[in-house]
């Protein structure tokens, strides 16, 4: 067995999964670990390190997509054989192709990326392990029967009385018979869009703003406008222009740690949004996913407002697990009856067995101590991108310190972005420029950075050398 010198300090560390696949390797280029030798277990390497399975399993599907490793059913992970004249005609890494099909659906099947520094979600070794499993084991412990047909419109009752839980605390006192479960934070976004508009219809949405609610909205048939997002929300004073002369149907905003600048509204700009809002009568769409890992004290629009022209939306993709494809709007009663036809019509009911192990995650799995935990982390995380930055001379277009995202000017032409991406790609970085972002899909030099998977030397030495 190698020697393995895990560094558990985050603030100047690359993560634990990065430093797994470092290690093993070094050992496998020294031949330390020979071809064809086997490799620990995951449950032997997790238990002898005092790691996750998550975070071992990672590491090895890292290794698999490099060539060091190959994976039998039944024997295990073995070091990949050294044929010269193979590794000679191909490289270990093949890059996929940098076009709209892989950004848009692929990349999310696509493991073989080794830095995903422009990827949206958490690393695989900080979900709540112990949390999640514990809820496996009690939801294979619910009667087969209760699983047996489509369950409730709404979504799962007990479910829904922990979102208005939730809300509540966070000053949005609302009735369980507001909330509308999804799949997703997504497909609340598109049941909102297809319910309340109509092709043709104008709607405003932050410039740059989350890039697959752009996709959403144009295949609506929607015209879209967007309005310059700032450090405090939006520019205000260009929203009420874009409303004088359009007379939009809807506003698009992410309140807190946006997609894809990590920037939270301020109290003075939200409650302006919401004054144009309710003067031109038109609605206000707030996405609030990341609200579990923002700072205290973020304005929250529904409770500003009360739901009358405002809609809710969250989800637990950022705290529980992208994978279980779970999330929630929350609405006048009215408008949320007109949601939950929509979703009947065009998916039939959201996944019971999903929504109970969500649940159980939250009530049973030390739902609080993990979303805590989680927040530490990354706010070591962004102090390391934010010195690399630094030490690069890279503008910042926010410093959050929470939250997934940092916004950051790269020294290139607008017009390399695209290039840059491509590069990067093939050196096994996945990069998001700005363009992914834009409502007109306008080329530009900033570029959106996943803080926890933005600690790799190799990514910031590729940075260094595009200049």
């Amino acid at each position: 067995m190698i020697e393995l010198d895990l560094q558990r300090d985050r603030r100047n560390s690359p993560t634990l999964v990065e430093q797994l696949v470092q290690g093993f390797a070094r050992a496998i280029d020294a031949q330390s670990l020979r071809a064809g030798a086997l490799l620990p277990s995951v449950r032997q390497l997790a238990q002898t390190q005092r790691l996750s399975t998550f975070t071992v399993t990672e590491a090895y599907n890292r290794l698999v997509s490099m060539g060091l490793v190959v994976a039998r059913r039944g024997s295990g992970y073995r070091v990949a054989p050294r044929t010269p004249s193979a590794r000679s005609a191909a490289p270990l890494w093949q890059p996929p192709s940098l076009t709209a099909t892989w950004l848009l659906s692929d990349v999310f099947a696509d493991h073989s990326v080794p830095i995903k520094a422009g990827c949206g979600w958490l690393p695989n070794e900080w979900v709540n392990a112990t949390g999640m499993q514990h809820a496996l084991r009690a939801l294979s412990r619910v009667p087969a029967t209760r699983l047996a047909d489509y369950g409730h419109p709404y979504g799962f009752a007990p479910l829904r009385e922990r979102v208005a839980e939730q809300l509540d605390r966070h000053g949005l006192p609302v009735e369980v018979s507001n909330v509308l479960l999804t799949q997703g934070a997504t497909q609340a976004l598109d049941l909102v869009v297809r319910t309340l508009l109509r092709a043709g219809d104008v709607v405003i949405v932050e410039d740059p703003g989350y890039c697959n609610l752009l996709q959403i909205l144009k295949l609506a048939g929607l015209v879209v406008h967007g309005v310059p997002r700032t450090i405090a929300g939006i520019d205000t004073d260009a929203l009420e222009t874009l409303v004088a002369r359009h007379q939009p149907k809807a506003i698009f905003v992410n309140t807190t740690l946006q997609n894809p600048t990590g920037a939270t509204f301020g109290m003075a700009s939200a409650f302006r949004v919401l004054q144009i809002a309710e003067r031109a009568r038109i609605w206000v769409i707030e996405d609030d996913v990341s609200r579990e890992l923002a700072p205290p004290g973020a304005p929250l629009f529904a409770a500003m407002e009360g739901l009358q022209r405002v809609l809710y939306i969250g989800g637990f993709s950022k705290t529980v697990s992208p994978a279980l494809r779970c999330g929630y709007v929350v609405a006048e009663r009215d408008v949320l009856r007109e949601l939950a036809r929509t979703k009947m019509a065009v998916g039939l009911t959201s996944s019971e067995a999903i929504e109970r192990l969500v649940d159980k995650v939250m009530v049973e799995g030390r739902y609080a101590r993990h979303v805590e935990t989680v927040n530490e982390q990354l706010k070591l995380a962004h102090a390391s991108v934010e010195t690399r930055c630094d030490e690069l001379g890279l503008e910042m277009f926010h410093r959050p310190r929470a939250g997934l995202f940092l916004w950051v000017r790269l020294p290139i032409d607008a017009e390399r972005s695209a290039q840059v991406a491509t590069a990067a790609l093939e050196r096994g970085i996945w990069l998001a420029p700005g363009s992914y972002f834009r409502p007109d899909d306008g080329p530009g030099a900033w570029f959106r950075f996943n803080a926890p998977y933005s600690t790799d030397d190799a990514l910031w030495r590729f940075i260094d050398g595009i200049r």
